[in-house]
């Protein structure tokens, strides 16, 4: 931003502080009616009926497809994360949530905390809907010196966010030494609504009982280091006729939410206008919003000295995928590997929703430079995170340890997240990932993303010793019953001598197969192809779930003219991710078995193959819900 910018930008808000009032961006237009868009891409059936659903009765289905490292709402319905921020102590996971039932609508902020980004504790609601309107996505941030205004001065009566007793600590200290019944009484409260409980009578007890689950929640000790400001919330209100950016601030480390009383803080009269990121952009000295105009498909930069006045910066977009809405911009600033030490690029990340290439919804991204202005792409390449098509609306964690760049996405699709198997339920999140820049063969950025320490979540291996297959062999091994797993596997395929072997559905070149199944048949496989250098995911011969959206296979090109390979697979209850060659290609599906798989195998086709790696590892159940009988 050049000087005269910038001396711009502070008059222009200095004038909007000091007449109080607050800043309408110029293409708004400054009327009251909203122009005719609609107000999201995706059906709210939870609004479209009763406040509250009726009883929803709880199914064999809801536990058997429960993940066990990955996040998911104690009750109803899940779909962005939201407000992804590190404290110093916890990392806060918000999420947009329907409380009342396992569909979209009534959108709530849900929230969740955690000291390793795997074993969470449910919080109370954050953010509640109000008469103003729905509590859309958004994002939280640390503003340290108070530039907002909103935190009072700290003095003994007044201490340090997190430093009192707050609502979970209480009732961590009251439920010391009670047994499962209590906690069956205090997790059928918070499903409340799921039995038939009139909507205001649900969110008074919410408020006074935390408690979502079978577990304890964190005692909130003190996290945030002195500071005269605290964590802040940005987020979207929405109703059918207006989306505006709201403001909140926390009086106690991210537990409680309150508006700030001169919200909204941006409003430029649309009602398809959300989904605001905001970060500390250092070398320009100032808050900046990344925010979509979704059916116009342009990203919306905006700048701020205070969080409470804006001013419109630039716009990017439409680019790329434009589908039918664009949602959920991040704009993060990456490390490069392999080049010199610091270098890093801007990534900006747009989801779409619906008109995926997978179909549905996906996130792409782009590549290139930020001067606290402009976001100009190094190039006209546009990339996708996935080729699942279960990874959406992506979050970074804002004060990551170290500036690491890490995500939580939805491991779920609009296409189908309102039908599936599981009742009481809906909604899951990714493993968090961390991501870096690598060049690929052909020399262009793109992502790379990793397992976040998921390391530390191993047991003791399960042993299957194996260095080489033979052509038209197998090798298999049972998996546990109900636990998550993770599959370590380096592998290449050797070349085609036995002209005899079939070609066919063996692949010219043979074919590498991890495949997970059970004796009912039912089976999910993850391949190579030595003649086409591509990886492949199969769901389809899956039986617990069938959609005409539910899509069956994917693929991914990997290394061209390279037969060998890595994979390390992630497999718990209804989710799968992979993550190929150092996580140079990720695929991420839900999957649906009708009965539990029992059994690994991996199999080579007409060529013979190495194995230079394969561990197979459960992993420790970190999170844990209490099912209603």
């Amino acid at each position: 931003m050049t000087v005269k910018r910038r001396m711009v930008l502070g008059s222009f808000l200095a004038a909007g502080a000091f007449m109080g009032g607050k800043v309408r961006a110029a293409e708004g237009g400054g009327s009251n009616a909203a122009p005719a868009q609609p107000n999201n891409a995706h059906a709210e059936p939870g609004n479209a009926t009763a406040p509250i659903p009726q009883h929803v009765h709880e199914t064999v289905a809801d536990q058997q497809y429960r993940p066990k490292i990955h996040f998911s709402p104690p009750k109803g319905f899940m779909n962005d994360p939201n407000g992804l921020i590190f404290d110093g102590r916890y990392y806060h996971l918000y999420y947009q949530h329907n409380p009342f039932g396992p569909y979209a609508g009534h959108v709530h902020w849900g929230h969740a905390v955690s000291t390793d980004l795997y074993t969470w504790q449910d919080l109370p609601i954050a953010i509640h809907e109000t008469e103003a309107g729905e509590a859309y996505s958004g994002c939280a941030i640390l503003d340290r010196d108070n530039r907002s205004g909103l935190f009072p001065a700290r003095t003994q009566d007044k201490p340090q966010p997190g430093s009192v007793e707050t609502a979970a600590q209480k009732a961590a200290r009251l439920l010391e030494g009670k047994g499962e019944q209590d906690q069956r009484d205090i997790d059928r409260l918070a499903v409340g609504p799921l039995r038939g409980h009139q909507k205001s009578e649900y969110l008074a007890a919410l408020r006074d009982d935390p408690v979502a689950g079978k577990d304890v929640p964190v005692p909130m000790a003190p996290a945030l280091p002195p500071m005269a400001g605290g964590l802040v919330a940005i987020y979207t209100r929405a109703t059918p006729q207006r989306q505006t950016q709201y403001l909140a601030w926390s009086p106690d480390g991210g537990q409680t939410l309150k508006d700030y009383e001169g919200n909204p803080v941006l409003d430029i009269g649309h009602n398809s206008f959300r989904d605001p990121k905001v970060f500390w952009h250092g070398p320009t000295e100032k808050w900046v919003m990344v925010v979509v105009r979704s059916r116009e498909h342009k990203v919306s930069f905006y700048g701020s000295f205070d969080l409470k006045h804006w001013m419109h910066l630039s716009d990017f977009g439409p680019s790329g995928i434009t589908g039918v809405d664009y949602e959920c911009p991040a704009l993060a600033e990456v490390e490069v590997e392999g080049e010199a030490p610091g270098e890093k690029r801007w990534v900006l990340f747009v989801s779409i929703n619906p008109g995926g290439p997978q179909g549905g919804s996906i996130t792409q991204y782009f590549v290139g430079q930020f001067d606290g202005e402009r976001f100009i792409p190094d190039d006209t390449i546009v990339d996708l995170t996935d080729f699942g098509k279960d990874s959406y609306a992506l979050q970074t964690y804002e004060n990551m340890p170290g500036k690491q760049t890490v995500y939580i996405a939805w491991l779920d699709n609009w296409q189908y997240c309102e039908e599936l198997p599981n009742k009481s339920w809906r909604g899951i999140m990714t493993l968090p990932r961390k991501v870096v820049l690598r060049r690929d063969t052909a020399g262009w950025l793109r992502i790379a993303q990793n397992p976040y320490k998921l390391e530390a979540l191993r047991k003791a291996a399960i042993p299957f010793p194996l260095s080489r297959l033979e052509a038209q062999s197998s090798r298999q091994v049972a998996i546990p019953a109900g636990e998550a797993i993770e599959l370590v596997l380096d592998a290449a395929l050797e070349e085609r001598h036995n002209s005899n072997l079939p070609d066919g559905e063996q692949g010219r070149a043979g074919r590498f197969v991890v495949v997970f199944s059970n004796r009912q048949g039912e089976s999910l496989s993850i391949g190579f192809d030595g003649f086409s250098c591509q990886l492949w995911l199969d769901r389809s011969n899956l039986h617990g779930f069938s959609h005409p959206f539910f899509t069956g296979t994917f693929s991914s090109a990997l290394v061209p003219g390279s037969r060998r390979f890595k994979l390390r697979i992630v497999l718990d209850a209804s989710t799968l991710e992979v993550f190929a060659n150092e996580g140079m290609s990720v695929g991420t599906a839900l999957i649906y078995p009708a009965n539990p798989l029992e059994t690994l195998s991996v199999q080579v086709t007409n060529a013979a193959a190495v194995i230079h790696k394969l561990e197979l590892y459960p992993l420790r159940q970190t999170v844990s819900r209490l099912e209603q009988n």
